[in-house]
């Protein structure tokens, strides 16, 4: 009955939004992604005392998690049904954002194993979330005879996330600041004083209202019945082996396919550095003298700017060649690590909003011209394999990061005993970023040798030399 209501609302209207499966996915995207500690992320690890090096591994082991779980993802999807699988998702987010809002503090050992267990809750939520909610929200149009309007609720996503992520971005550095809390109650005349104890995690405690709301969306989700369940016709052992040997034979494809094999190793290369700076983020303002409420201004200007990056991205795929426009990328880029590496007082955020316009080019580029070349029945899993490529990329750097930074702070130890355990911290942060900008020119490099003698050959055998 309630399936039959809906599509009668459907008819009647002509619009998605009349479906409440389009609703509900659109809240879910806008609950899950817009988190209220993005734009202070980096301190608030450092304030509740972990150090940089177990912030570099905890957000290894958030990748590798995904990296691990990406894969059987999509087969628990089809075994136990898309709904079921945002269920477990919006699940995971609420313990992993209960775990960050209750976990006392003074305990360092105890504070890192709960970081720790959040690192991998959060890496299982998105690895689980990742297409189950596009393919439920797709599947609802094809049974209602609305796939063609998918176009215009990808249109009105993009959209809401967005405004919700710049809505977190501000209000959520607004409350980390516990002293322009204490201006504004003033302001209003109320007594008393916020915290820093408290402040730094009113970011948590929003972001885990977010996460009780988004369970709330997944649990009104319906089912649609466009296939019969899987799980009636093959185990999960089959269908986890099955996607397996899918994941194999793609990678054996992009190794024989020169064009998509370039294009990862570039794409790989820029986006890994890249995240790992925008990761790092809230320590840079911090050591360039901004003050932390402007963090989430400056992330909704990130936002603003997102609005027309992909704009332009796609005026220069029409124009230029896919070599021109990944080499003028990698120029681009270099030059953003090159000038983030001086740390200019207050004017470092513009090499910083460059990074983001470059890792948002990156994605963009990588998604299209990989869909050019590949077909549609290995499609998906080419992309899953990319994304398994870049999350280990970035796996990586984290170790690596984390291990200069350990290095470099015990050597500044030693030669600056008068110096205290933030002077070192900085200075430590300061050299490790140093070391990026030639880290990535090293990456293109190899990147280029690894992939122009494949180029050339293929070359040779189109023109038939």
């Amino acid at each position: 009955m309630a399936k039959r209501q809906e599509t009668t609302t459907a008819g009647d209207s002509g619009s998605p939004l009349a479906l409440t499966n389009i609703r509900m996915f659109l809240a879910f995207r806008v609950l899950f992604n817009a988190r209220f500690y993005y734009p202070v992320f980096t301190v608030l690890f450092l304030d509740y005392g972990l150090t940089l090096e177990q912030f570099a591994l905890l957000n290894t082991v958030w990748a590798v998690t995904i990296v691990l779980a990406e894969v059987p993802s999509g087969a628990l999807a089809d075994v136990f049904g898309r709904k079921r699988l945002l269920v477990a998702t919006a699940l995971l987010m609420v313990v992993e954002m209960a775990l960050l809002a209750f976990v006392p503090l003074g305990d360092g050992r105890v504070i890192f194993l709960v970081f720790l267990a959040n690192r991998v809750l959060s890496g299982l939520a998105e690895a689980l979330a990742s297409g189950a909610d596009e393919a439920l929200a797709y599947d609802t149009l094809v049974a209602h005879d609305l796939a063609h309007q998918w176009p215009r609720v990808l249109d009105w996503q993009m959209r809401v996330q967005n405004g919700g992520f710049i809505v977190a971005m501000t209000l959520g550095a607004a409350v980390y600041d516990h002293s322009l809390l204490n201006r504004v109650l003033a302001w209003f005349g109320l007594e008393g004083s916020v915290h820093p104890e408290l402040s730094m995690r009113l970011p948590i405690y929003l972001t885990l209202g977010f996460a009780l709301l988004a369970l709330w969306a997944v649990l009104r989700l319906r089912e649609p019945q466009t296939r019969p369940p899987r799980s009636e016709h093959a185990p999960l052992r089959l269908l986890l082996g099955e996607a397996t040997r899918l994941t194999l034979r793609a990678g054996g494809w992009i190794l024989r396919t020169p064009f998509a094999l370039a294009v990862i190793l570039f794409a790989m290369t820029l986006d890994h550095v890249l995240r790992l700076v925008v990761t790092l983020t809230s320590e840079y303002y911090r050591l360039i003298g901004l003050p932390e409420a402007s963090f989430g201004l400056i992330g909704s200007a990130v936002a603003v700017l997102g609005l027309f990056v992909p704009r332009l991205a796609r005026w220069l795929s029409e124009r230029y060649a896919p070599g021109w426009n990944l080499l003028g990328l990698a120029g681009f880029s270099v030059v953003a690590l090159a000038l983030l590496a001086l740390f200019l007082p207050y004017l470092g955020v513009l090499p910083m909003m460059a990074v983001f316009v470059a890792l948002t080019m990156t994605s963009f580029f990588t998604s299209q011209y990989l869909n050019a070349v590949t077909e549609s029945r290995q499609r998906a899993t080419v992309l899953s394999f990319k994304g398994l490529a870049f999350n280990a990329a970035y796996g990586a750097i984290g170790v690596g990061f984390a291990a200069l930074i350990a290095q470099t702070r015990a050597g500044l130890t030693g030669t600056h005993p008068d110096w205290s355990a933030a002077m070192v911290q900085a200075g430590a942060f300061r050299t490790a970023f140093a070391w990026l900008p030639g880290y990535l020119v090293l990456g293109l490099v190899l990147a280029a040798l690894l992939c122009l003698p494949r180029l050339r050959r293929r070359e040779r055998v189109v023109d038939g030399r």
